[in-house]
């Protein structure tokens, strides 16, 4: 019980941690809109002004709630069209890779079959030369075993030929695999382009949300304490709130995080594998698709942690992956974190964080049918299996 209360806790204090409210301040990049407790208590003596603040703040909130709702919804399609672009570069990169070891594989055997018929040609070129009718003419009582001879030697011309055919097949099978290898390659850079511009304009949907979220999570409660002060004429209510909170900071302090390896990598996760890297049929959407990372079972709220230390790339709604965040883990590493609980980012883009870190807490929204961990590994931006990546790192996620 305390494990899940702690992971509200972890929820709740991340969108606190501008202290704007343990300071009771209420600062904040729209602070003249908001009242003052000095505004606050000035209206309780007058029943007309008490009713004008009343109507501000219920105002105040119900804006706030207007700004997150617009702004989810926009990350969410923008996420939408960020993830299909990133499925589609991701799909195009297994199957251009593919297409590379084919035609790598069919320039070997060409070049093989090349030796072979060059081979044949140099030795039919040494065997030739003697005139027929003249072997014919001089080779007397032997003439039959002669005529055998040639024809046997015809059976070998035919079979010769059969190796030069065979070899200028598979050597247009090799240039027709590395024609495709070479558009698939180009095909894949035009969709690393698109996806990236995608990206771009998920993040920033994602940040305008986040802004919102945090500017109501910054504002809200105190807004429905004064609120409540107006309506129920108790003055104590804040001081409760803000000494609650504070307490709430002390329970957090005794909060631990995974266990790190000696190579620094942390399970970002509990929870078993219930969904494996690769091909399979999409639970959600029932597609056969190109699944980017591995799901991790784990229960709902429960911490995710940073797998390594980083940088926040993305924090925020994406599309299918639900609230997402992503860590750019250094040398063209990064690690990616999904269907993440709504309010359950505690980080923010531009933030370092370390490894074992909390960033955030384990839920079911996106594509999901149920809470779990969607976690994800790319290295030059291409995605690669968790599993024997982390197990490489000293970290094993199949348990």
């Amino acid at each position: 019980m305390r494990g899940r209360r702690s992971v509200a806790l972890l929820a709740l204090l991340a969108v606190l941690a501008a202290g704007s409210i343990l300071s009771g301040s209420g600062t904040s990049a729209f602070a003249a809109e908001y009242p003052s407790w000095d505004d606050v208590q000035a209206a309780r003596q007058n029943k007309d002004a008490t009713q004008a603040e009343v109507t501000r703040v219920q105002g105040l909130l119900a804006g706030l709630q207007a700004a997150v709702d617009a702004t989810h919804s926009v990350a969410l399609n923008k996420g939408d069209e960020y993830q299909a672009a990133q499925q589609k570069y991701d799909e195009a990169a297994v199957k251009a890779a593919e297409l590379l070891r084919q035609a790598d594989a069919a320039q070997t055997k060409a070049a093989k079959s090349k030796q072979q018929a060059g081979q044949l040609a140099a030795q039919l070129s040494r065997s030739a030369g003697t005139d027929f009718s003249t072997r014919l003419f001089f080779s007397g009582g032997d003439s039959k075993a002669y005529l055998a001879q040639l024809g046997l030697q015809s059976m070998v011309k035919d079979q010769s030929a059969g190796i030069y055919e065979k070899a200028i097949q598979d050597q247009n099978t090799a240039q027709s695999l590395t024609d495709q290898a070479d558009v698939a390659k180009a095909a894949l850079k035009r969709l690393a382009d698109i996806a990236q511009k995608a990206l771009a304009e998920a993040m920033t949907a994602a940040a305008a949300a986040t802004s919102a979220f945090t500017e109501q999570s910054d504002n809200s409660a105190r807004l429905k304490a004064q609120l409540a002060t107006l309506t129920t004429n108790v003055d104590h209510l804040e001081s409760e709130y803000v000494d609650g909170i504070k307490a709430l900071w002390g329970e957090l302090a005794g909060l631990g995080a995974g266990k790190i390896s000696s190579t620094g990598w942390v399970r970002p996760s509990g929870g078993h594998i219930s969904s494996p890297f690769g091909f399979r049929i999409n639970p959600f959407t029932h597609a056969y698709a190109f699944h980017a990372g591995t799901d991790l079972a784990a229960n709902c709220n429960s911490p995710i942690f940073a797998a390594h230390g980083g940088t926040v790339v993305y924090a925020g709604p994406n599309g299918g992956y639900g609230n997402f965040v992503q860590i750019d883990n250094g040398d063209g590493t990064s690690t990616g974190y999904g269907h993440i609980v709504n309010g359950g980012i505690h980080v923010s883009v531009g933030q370092p964080v370390g490894p074992g870190q909390p960033i955030a807490a384990v839920g079911s929204t996106g594509h999901s049918t149920g809470c779990h961990l969607h976690y994800e590994v790319r290295q030059g931006g291409n995605a690669t299996d968790p599993v024997p990546f982390m197990r490489n790192n000293g970290i094993e996620l199949a348990n």
